[in-house]
C-alpha cells in the first residue's frame, strides 16, 4: 500500500516539476489518448493543437482547451468518409481551413507543382513554388498541415478548382535550447528518463529497468546523424509506433518495397530522396524489404557506412538514420542455439557487410506486448517540442565522452568503436542534453552500447565465422585500469553443449556442412537386438552425408574386435540420428565421429563430458586433419565445450590458434581411429 502511495506522490511531483519548468510545453497524455481514439491523425498533430489550447495544469483551462481542440478537429480535420461534405463547404463558403496531409508532385507538362490532399481526396491542386521551396518534405512523403483552401471554377481550366491560399505545417516554429537545458537541470537522470518515456506516451512505472532503456534506445536515431539500428521481436511490442506517430521528422516505410530514386536520389529530377529530407527513415517489417533496382542494397550499404553514396557523377551526402524493425516468429532461445537473430531479414540482405553497418541491435523480445495500462495518463512534453529538441541535438556530439573516463577493450575493431561511441553519444544527448554527466552516467550508457553492438557482432560471427570472432567486448577504467566485460543476456550460460554426461552412443562434433560453413552436430545412436542393420535419420535426402556415416559403420564392423573382444557388431541393429545445431546442412566428414558413436553405444560407455570430437578418416582408417582449426576451436568454445579430441595430424596447425583460446580446453590427441575411441571414452 505504501509503495503505491509513494509512486502516486512521485508521479504528482514529476507532473508538478514538468509544469513548473516547461510551462506551455507539456500536455496530459490521457487527453491525447482521449482524442486519438476518435481521430486517426498522428500524435504530433493532436498535441500541436493540445499544446496551443491545453498546455496547463489548471483543470478549467484544460476543459475549455479540450472543447476548442474537439471543435477544430470536428470542423477542420478531414475524415475520409466526410470528404465530400468538406469539399462542399469549401465551395459554398469560398474559403475554408482544413487539417490534412499534403503531398506535392511536379507536373512537368504544365510546369507547376500540384498538391494531393490525402483525406480530402483532391488531386492536382496548384501550390506556390514558395511553399514547396520552404517545405521540401512536401515532395517526399508529405506533411500534415493547416491549409486555407479556396474554390474557383472556370470553364476549360487545366487544373483543379481547389486552390491553396495558405499552408502552415504542423510543427514548432522555433526552439530555444537554453530554456530546455535549464529546465532539464531540475530533474534527476531517473526522472528525466521517465519524462522522455511519458512524452512518447509510455508509462515507465509498468516497465522494468532494461525495458525502459530499450524504449529509450528507440529514440537514439532522432538525436544521432546516420545512426543505424535494428529491433526485432514479437508482434505487438510497439516497435514502429515512435517512428510513425511521435515526430514529424521521421517517415515509416510500410510494406518494405522501395526504389533507389525514392529512397536515395532521383536522377531524372536531379533531387535527393527520403534520406536527404527526413531525420529518420524506418523500415517496417524487414522481411518484406525489397528494391526494384539491383544496386539498391549496395547503395544502402554505402550510405549506412559513410552517410554518402554515389549517384550518377555526384557523391551525395545525407544525415538520415536508418531503422529496421521486424518480427521474430520463433523463440529466441531456439534461434540463439540453431541459427542467428537476423533471420527475419530477406535472403538478399543476409550479408555480413550489410549487418556490420548496424550500430546497435535492440532486443525487442525483452519489451512486453503493449497493454492499455502501459500508456501514460501523466504529463509529458508535447511531442512536437520533443521532436524539435531531438532534432536540435543532432547538431551536437557527445561521442568523446568515453575518453575522459574509459578505454575500450582490444576486441573492438574500428566499426565496433564507432558504433559504441554513437550509441553512447545518443543516450547522453537524450538523458543529459545540458552536458552535465558524470563517470557513472557514462559507464551506464557505455555498458548498454557495448551490449547492443556485441549483439550485432555475435550474429556476424554465426553468419561469417572467424572474421568476427572478437566478440568479448569490454571497457577499461582509466583510473583503476580495471577491465569490465559486457555480455549479451540471451547468449547467457545456455550453451549447446551442456555440463553433465551424455548417454552412450551420443557425441558432438564440428565440421563443415553442405551450406559451406562450419556447424556443430550431435550424433545420437540407439541400439537394439538384431542382425547388424543400420538405419539413418536427420540427413534429409543427402546421400553423400549418409555415405560418410556408412563408411564409419563399415569400419566399425571390421574393427570392433580391436576395441573390445566381447562386442559383436552383428548382434545389434543401429539407428543413428543426426542433429544440426547450427543450420549448416549435413556434413560429409562425419566418418570418424560415427565410428566412435557406434563403439560408445556397443560398449555402453559415454563419451567424456563436454567433449567435441574433431577430425575424420578414410575407409582404410587413415586420419584426415581438421580444416580451419582456429575457427573450429572458437565454435567449440562458444558452444560450451571443455574438452577436444584432436588428431595428431593437426598438431602442426596449433600455432594458427590464439594461445588463450587453445588453453581453454583439455586436449586429447589420437593417432588412429581405435586410439580415438579410447581417448573419447576416457580409457587410457
Amino acid at each position: 500500500m505504501n509503495d503505491t502511495a509513494n509512486t502516486a506522490d512521485a508521479d504528482k511531483s514529476l507532473d508538478r516539476l514538468l509544469n513548473d519548468n516547461f510551462a506551455g510545453k507539456v500536455v496530459r497524455k490521457d487527453l491525447t489518448k482521449l482524442i486519438k481514439e476518435g481521430a486517426n491523425v498522428p500524435v504530433y498533430v493532436l498535441e500541436y493543437l493540445l499544446g496551443m489550447y491545453c498546455a496547463s495544469d489548471d483543470e478549467a483551462t484544460i476543459e475549455a482547451g479540450l472543447k476548442n481542440v474537439k471543435r477544430i478537429l470536428a470542423d477542420n480535420y478531414v475524415r475520409p468518409d466526410e470528404a465530400e461534405k468538406i469539399k462542399s463547404k469549401i465551395r459554398e463558403s469560398g474559403t475554408y481551413k482544413v487539417i490534412d496531409k499534403v503531398t506535392v508532385k511536379l507536373n512537368e507538362r504544365r510546369d507547376v507543382y500540384e498538391a494531393i490532399l490525402s483525406n480530402l481526396g483532391v488531386k492536382g491542386v496548384e501550390i506556390s513554388d514558395r511553399n514547396v521551396k520552404e517545405f521540401e518534405k512536401l515532395l517526399a512523403g508529405g506533411i500534415w498541415c493547416i491549409i486555407s483552401m479556396q474554390y474557383f471554377f472556370e470553364e476549360g481550366q487545366a487544373g483543379s478548382p481547389f486552390q491553396i491560399t495558405e499552408l502552415k505545417p504542423i510543427q514548432m516554429p522555433n526552439m530555444d535550447m537554453e530554456v530546455l537545458f535549464e529546465g532539464r537541470k531540475a530533474f534527476t537522470a531517473e526522472q528525466w528518463l521517465e519524462v522522455l518515456l511519458r512524452s512518447t506516451g509510455m508509462e515507465p512505472t509498468h516497465f522494468n529497468e532494461r525495458a525502459k532503456w530499450h524504449l529509450l534506445a528507440r529514440m537514439i536515431p532522432f538525436v544521432e546523424n546516420n545512426y543505424n539500428v535494428c529491433e526485432l521481436g514479437p508482434r505487438g511490442t510497439g516497435k514502429s509506433h515512435i517512428y510513425k506517430e511521435v515526430s514529424p521528422n521521421s517517415i515509416l516505410i510500410s510494406g518494405g518495397q522501395t526504389t533507389v530514386a525514392n529512397l536515395f536520389y532521383n536522377l531524372g529530377r536531379q533531387s535527393i530522396g527520403l534520406v536527404g529530407l527526413w531525420d529518420v527513415v524506418a523500415f517496417d517489417e524487414v522481411a518484406g524489404i525489397s528494391f526494384k533496382d539491383k544496386d539498391g542494397i549496395q547503395i544502402m550499404k554505402d550510405f549506412m557506412a559513410s552517410g554518402s553514396f554515389a549517384r550518377g557523377r555526384d557523391s551525395v551526402v545525407a544525415s538520415a538514420s536508418m531503422v529496421f524493425v521486424g518480427n521474430i516468429n520463433q523463440s529466441v532461445d531456439t534461434l540463439v542455439k540453431t541459427s542467428h537473430l537476423l533471420t527475419p531479414f530477406p535472403d538478399v540482405m543476409i550479408d555480413t557487410a550489410f549487418f556490420d553497418r548496424f550500430h546497435a541491435y535492440i532486443p525487442g523480445w525483452e519489451i512486453p506486448k503493449m497493454r492499455p495500462e502501459f500508456f501514460t495518463n501523466h504529463y509529458g512534453l508535447i511531442v512536437d517540442y520533443l521532436a524539435e529538441y531531438m532534432r536540435e541535438m543532432r547538431k551536437r556530439s557527445f561521442s568523446d565522452a568515453i575518453d575522459k573516463y574509459f578505454k575500450l577493450g582490444n576486441n573492438l575493431n574500428q566499426r565496433d568503436t564507432i558504433a559504441v561511441r554513437r550509441t553512447v553519444s545518443g543516450l547522453l544527448k537524450l538523458l543529459y542534453p545540458h552536458g552535465d554527466y558524470d563517470k557513472a552516467a557514462v559507464a551506464q550508457c557505455l555498458e548498454y552500447a557495448l551490449e547492443t553492438r556485441r549483439r550485432v557482432k555475435e550474429q556476424l560471427k554465426k553468419i561469417g565465422g572467424m572474421e568476427f570472432f572478437d566478440v568479448h567486448f569490454s571497457y577499461i577504467d582509466q583510473d583503476t585500469m580495471e577491465e569490465t566485460f559486457v555480455n549479451v543476456p540471451e547468449q547467457g550460460g545456455d550453451k549447446l553443449i551442456s555440463e553433465g554426461g551424455l548417454k552412450p552412443g551420443v557425441l558432438h562434433t564440428i565440421s563443415q556442412g553442405m551450406k559451406g560453413h562450419l556447424g556443430l552436430f550431435r550424433i545420437e545412436t540407439q541400439m537394439t537386438a538384431g542382425n547388424g542393420k543400420l538405419n539413418l535419420s536427420g540427413f534429409g535426402s543427402n546421400t553423400q552425408a549418409k555415405e560418410a556415416i556408412k563408411v564409419g559403420f563399415d569400419y566399425y564392423k571390421g574393427n570392433i574386435a580391436r576395441v573390445s573382444g566381447s562386442a559383436k557388431a552383428a548382434d545389434h541393429d543401429y539407428h543413428l540420428h543426426l542433429i544440426e545445431l547450427h543450420n549448416s546442412g549435413p556434413s560429409l566428414t562425419l566418418t570418424l565421429a560415427g565410428f566412435i558413436a557406434f563403439c560408445s553405444g556397443v560398449l555402453n560407455k559415454s563419451v567424456q563430458s563436454q567433449m567435441v570430437v574433431l577430425g575424420t578418416m578414410t575407409l582404410g582408417g587413415n586420419i584426415i586433419p581438421v580444416e580451419n582449426l582456429a575457427e573450429t576451436l572458437q565454435m567449440a568454445f562458444d558452444s560450451g565445450a571443455k574438452r577436444i579430441l584432436l588428431p595428431m595430424a593437426s598438431v602442426t596447425d596449433i600455432p594458427t590458434v590464439r594461445g588463450e583460446l587453445f588453453a581453454k580446453f583439455q586436449t586429447s590427441f589420437y593417432s588412429d581411429p581405435v586410439d580415438a575411441v579410447f581417448k573419447a571414452l576416457g580409457v587410457e
